[in-house]
Order: structure tokens, then C-alpha cells, then sequence
């Protein structure tokens, strides 16, 4: 019975702070202990990694998921001629591990919404007011995207976080300036018709040009060649295929004015 009591007495503790005793702490989690009786998390602990843990029953463990979070917000914003733009914007962060202590020291778990939101609003208002509402369409879609980047990049860092990408979706521009950039778009399109029009006629009308000169000279160098000794040889030959032709014809012998034989009719 002595010894029952001693082992109860010493095993009874065990089990009644067993559960204060250890801590697991998930995968894809780290876990930052609490001091009850010291200085409470230490600014400068390392962080404890995924796993099982011994731990003073009285200290307590404070537990952070560190893998990528995704946050999705609707914006409206202002552009720079004061017009509203509605768009969605998403950041991929997650929480600077070595810097854990600190997140909770000074923001605390509620992080998202104290830090997080607050920043991508704060930074679309930022970049968006610099830009018209019609470069959006164009090639500096990528440079507003980059600049918000790198912005919220800045802001999550001073606040012990890291962002690993930002994504701009979803931009809605006001319906009368959307109708307005589909006529001025419209339009250019037009312009840039007419413009080849006038290219391709202008080419055509060269190529006449250029075409009519060259049957010019050919004309001029033929004329100047033809004499009426070839022409009157030319018609001799003439008469002569036609002679041995065999189809019927009438033929006078010397009625035209250069002597050359008159075809009068044939089949």
C-alpha cells in the first residue's frame, strides 16, 4: 500500500498536467512560447518548428501557419482625372519566419486584416491616382501592376510579412468612358484603314505610271525601228502564207497602192 500511494502520488501530477506539459505543433506551422512568468514571448527566440514539444505547464505556445495565404479584395479607387475604377486585387504573403516573435509582439495574429487589407487598399489608391483610366488598356497595365508590387512588397515588410505575388484582375472602367475608348479605338482603326488606302493607291497609281512610260518608250523605239521597206517585206511575207493557206480566198494582184496583192474575201 506504501508503495501504491508513492506511485500514485508521483504519477498523479504526471497525468493531471500531462496536456501542459507537451505541445504538437502542425505542419506547415511554427509555435512561439509565451513565459507566463518572465518577459512573455521573447523578441528574439527562434521560432518552434513543426513537431512535439516539452514545454513548463504553467508557459503557453502560440501557434502560426507560415505557408502562402491568399487574399482576394474589391476596390474602388480614383484614378488621376478623379474617375472611379472598380477592380479585384489578390496578394499571395505569408508571415517572415524569422521575424515571428515580432508579428506577435507587435501586430498580433489578427495580422491580415490590421496589416494586410489596409496596405492593398491604401497602395491601389496610391498608384492608381497617377494613371488615366484609359492607360489601362494600353502597355502600362504591366507598369501599374509592377509599381503595385512593389509597394505592397515594401508595406508587408516593415509588418514582418512577405509578399510573394500580387495579381490585378477584373478593371472596370465607367460605361461612358469604356464607350468613349471603344470610338477613339474605333476610329484609329479607321484611320489606319484609310491611310493603307491611300498607300496602296498611291503604289497603284506608280505602277501605271512606271507601266505607261514603258509603253511609251517600247512605242517610241518601235516606231523609230519600222521603215516602209520592212513593212512593204512584212506584207510580201504576209501574201505569201496566205497564198499557200488552204482556205479559198480572192486575191488582185497588184491593186493596192504599194503593189502588194488586195485580199478581197476568203473561208
Amino acid at each position: 500500500m506504501r508503495r501504491i500511494l508513492i506511485l500514485t502520488l508521483v504519477l498523479a501530477p504526471i497525468l493531471l498536467l500531462g496536456g501542459s506539459l507537451t505541445v504538437t505543433i502542425p505542419s506547415g506551422h511554427a509555435g512561439l512560447l509565451f513565459q507566463t512568468f518572465g518577459q512573455g514571448v521573447d523578441p528574439e527566440a527562434k521560432p518552434m518548428n513543426s513537431g512535439f514539444h516539452f514545454k513548463a505547464p504553467w508557459n503557453k505556445v502560440y501557434t502560426y501557419e507560415i505557408r502562402q495565404k491568399e487574399r482576394l479584395e474589391h476596390l474602388e479607387v480614383l484614378s488621376s482625372n478623379l474617375l472611379k475604377i472598380e477592380m479585384d486585387v489578390t496578394v499571395f504573403y505569408q508571415p517572415d519566419v524569422n521575424s515571428l516573435a515580432l508579428l506577435e509582439i507587435e501586430r498580433g495574429k489578427n495580422f491580415e486584416q490590421k496589416v494586410v487589407v489596409p496596405a492593398m487598399r491604401s497602395v491601389a489608391r496610391e498608384v492608381i491616382a497617377k494613371y488615366l483610366p484609359e492607360e489601362f488598356n494600353t502597355t502600362r497595365r504591366d507598369e501599374i501592376q509592377k509599381e503595385i508590387d512593389e509597394r505592397m512588397r515594401e508595406k508587408l515588410s516593415e509588418n514582418y510579412l512577405t509578399l510573394n505575388d500580387v495579381l490585378i484582375r477584373n478593371i472596370q472602367l465607367p460605361r461612358k468612358l469604356e464607350e468613349a475608348i471603344e470610338r477613339k479605338l474605333q476610329q484609329e482603326q479607321e484611320s489606319l484603314e484609310y491611310e493603307f488606302r491611300l498607300e496602296k493607291a498611291s503604289k497603284e497609281a506608280a505602277r501605271m505610271r512606271i507601266e505607261a512610260e514603258g509603253i511609251r518608250d517600247y512605242q517610241e523605239i518601235v516606231s523609230r525601228g519600222i521603215s516602209k521597206e520592212l513593212l512593204k517585206w512584212k506584207g510580201i511575207e504576209a501574201t505569201s502564207a496566205l497564198a499557200n493557206s488552204p482556205n479559198s480566198k480572192v486575191v488582185v494582184i497588184g491593186n493596192a497602192e504599194d503593189g502588194l496583192p488586195l485580199i478581197l474575201g476568203g473561208n
